[in-house]
């Protein structure tokens, strides 16, 4: 491989290069970044001879990136990101600050951690103001487009250019009404009751019924919701059983009892996922670490 000159380089030919490496393909490449299949063509042409590599090859009826490509991949993103920092201005001050940031969460996740972050940014930074918007299960566009700046889900998207931290642990238990049954004390007692049932922003069966399924098992699922926050008022004065976060117990179902499931079922994390352009950002580490202190004191208040 010959020496590679930086001069050479364009910065462009960088960029168009990484959405090719995430897309997996130069004509979905072309879509997102708005211009013709062939001119995507040429650019990846440009940096092969100023590279000295082939960086994609065919493979079936698409392509796929060399090792050079991808070990390559890393480095031009830190690149990229370094450059545009050269235009972020001054240093961050919380203080001063006049900011709007943009977090994606269902109402679980929010209602568990953004009561204490909103205190401290009215504490410390009251020019920066929050707005939350739906997760669903979410997808690595919803950070590379820039519709929010950070997700909290246990759901973190699988792409080289997402980051993401640990915030706390939690697991799925039974919760009920205990002025109006039992705790359901055996598979059989589970599997009988009526069922409040969680879909959160996808057609697909949900992980619980999937790992029932496993067993060739099924629930009674008396009716279906979208959000955390329904089910309360479905719960309480009647005999059926929903399965949700245990922590839910601290806040929106703290009324009802809880059992743990009468099955294995994996325990979860949560985490905050944010894209590598924000990795260095003063602002956005700051918020960071706002939101891993109050997961911080609320593990340790259950610790």
């Amino acid at each position: 491989m010959n020496p590679v000159e930086p001069f050479n380089l364009d910065l462009r030919a960088l960029a168009t290069f990484l959405v090719v490496l995430d897309e997996g393909s130069v004509s979905r490449a072309a879509v997102t970044l708005g211009v013709s299949q062939s001119a995507v063509s040429h650019t990846l042409e440009r940096l092969r001879q100023a590279l000295g590599d082939p960086l994609f090859v065919k493979s079936g009826r698409g392509i796929t990136p060399t090792r050079y490509a991808q070990q390559a991949g890393p480095h031009i993103r830190q690149v990229l990101d370094d450059l545009r920092a050269l235009s972020s201005g001054p240093p961050f001050s919380p203080q001063t600050a006049e900011l709007v940031f943009t977090i994606a969460a269902n109402d679980y996740e929010r209602d568990l951690l953004l009561p204490g972050l909103l205190a401290t940014l009215r504490e410390q930074a009251p020019g920066i103001r929050l707005q939350v918007i739906a997760a669903g299960i979410p997808s690595a566009e919803l950070l590379r487009q820039e519709t929010c700046d950070l997700i909290v889900s246990p759901h973190p998207p699988e792409a080289s250019d997402i980051m993401q931290r640990g915030l706390m642990a939690d697991r799925m238990v039974v919760f009920y009404d205990p002025a109006q049954r039992e705790p359901p004390h055996t598979l059989a007692d589970f599997l009988k009751a009526d069922h409040i049932s969680l879909m959160l922003g996808s057609a697909e069966q949900p992980g619980l019924d999937q790992a029932l399924s496993a067993r060739n098992l099924r629930r009674t699922k008396r009716v279906s919701v979208s959000n955390f926050s329904a089910l309360a008022s479905l719960l309480y004065g009647t005999d059926m059983l929903a399965v949700a976060p245990e922590r839910m117990g601290q806040q929106l179902l703290s009324r009802a009892a809880w059992v743990p499931l009468p099955f294995d079922y994996k325990p979860f994390t949560l985490l905050m996922i944010w894209h590598q352009r924000y990795q260095n950002d003063a602002a956005h580490r700051w918020l960071r670490n706002q939101i891993n202190a109050v997961a911080a004191t609320m593990n340790g208040m259950t610790q």
